[in-house]
């Protein structure tokens, strides 16, 4: 049996695109005779990211993760984020000359500069020499591929995602209460790359549902409670039933790889209105399952 090695700094309890895909993945290559072990911060001491609790930094973990490949001798291991467990990975196995694959998740840089300004060319120059070291680092469209390519990255391999279709479809039973139509619904992350304010301040018809949680929940909903209905996290057939109640997905990040979520609920039969950036371009059909436009109220 060949095994396999997930190093990854999202996990659960974290509610993410990174995780769900793994999440998927997992059973996926069991089924296929693969064993497969997760190195999570589950597994470490860790401490709450700044400004981002709900995600942990694991600590102390570069002696624990030379032992666990060791012991194993896996046939592939492969980094999927650019945290402390990834860079800690990445050490071992260059010290220790084993191959490894990485995964390009998520604009990080984005992430840090919606935060602290000035920063995004340093850190996109740290991550760009992260996955440097891999045989070969995966993505998730040809549209990333290509603009990856254009600064510098090498060795890139497209790996399509996906949803699970017999999870991901509109659901006809519910005991969930009606809503006043037309339902229209975020889900994601409350958090300032996601840029759910926008959502919120929108002038619209029947009901603003929104489906997540995060470091801005609170203050987004003292702020636009009345007007929007907050629901926090949901998961597996309670979020296909909250979203079947739906009529239309709003997304208004510009931060996104790819946006998995978007992929969900166009499986729940909603259609999309998003800004005409990646991830959003990657998988709407303009026109025939959405509307993609700079003025997120117009699409």
């Amino acid at each position: 049996m060949k095994k396999i090695v997930l190093v990854t700094d999202a996990w659960s309890p974290q509610v993410n695109g990174v995780v769900r895909v793994l999440l998927a993945l997992i059973p996926i290559l069991e089924a296929r005779g693969y064993e497969v072990t997760v190195i999570e911060p589950g597994q470490f001491k860790t401490v709450p990211l700044p400004s981002y609790p709900e995600i942990r930094l694991a600590l102390f973990v570069r002696r624990c993760i030379a032992k666990i490949i060791e012991e194993l001798q896996p046939d592939a291991v492969c980094i999927v984020t650019e945290w402390s467990l990834g860079w800690a990975a990445r050490s071992v196995c260059r010290e220790k000359r084993i191959p490894f694959t990485t995964w390009y998740h998520s604009h990080f840089q984005l992430y840090v500069d919606v935060r602290l300004h000035g920063l995004l060319r340093p850190i996109f120059a740290f991550i760009r020499h992260f996955h440097s070291g891999a045989t070969h680092t995966m993505v998730s469209t040809p549209s990333l591929k290509r603009n990856l390519e254009s600064t510098g990255f090498k060795n890139l391999l497209v790996m399509p995602l996906g949803v699970d279709t017999k999870l991901f479809k509109r659901s006809t039973e519910s005991s969930l209460p009606s809503l006043q139509k037309p339902v229209f619904v975020y889900f994601s992350r409350l958090a300032p790359e996601k840029s759910p304010e926008e959502f919120l301040k929108l002038k619209l018809p029947g009901t603003k549902l929104v489906i997540g949680d995060g470091p801005l929940r609170a203050k987004l909903e003292k702020i636009y409670g009345k007007e929007n209905k907050f629901i926090g996290y949901k998961n597996g057939q309670e979020l296909v039933d909250w979203l079947s109640l739906c009529d239309v997905f709003v997304f208004p990040s510009r931060t996104e790889t790819f946006g998995l979520v978007a992929l969900e609920a166009l499986a729940c039969g909603l259609p999309v209105a998003a800004h005409d950036v990646m991830g959003p371009r990657d998988i709407v059909e303009e026109g025939k399952d959405g509307y993609l436009n700079d003025d997120l109220q117009e699409a």
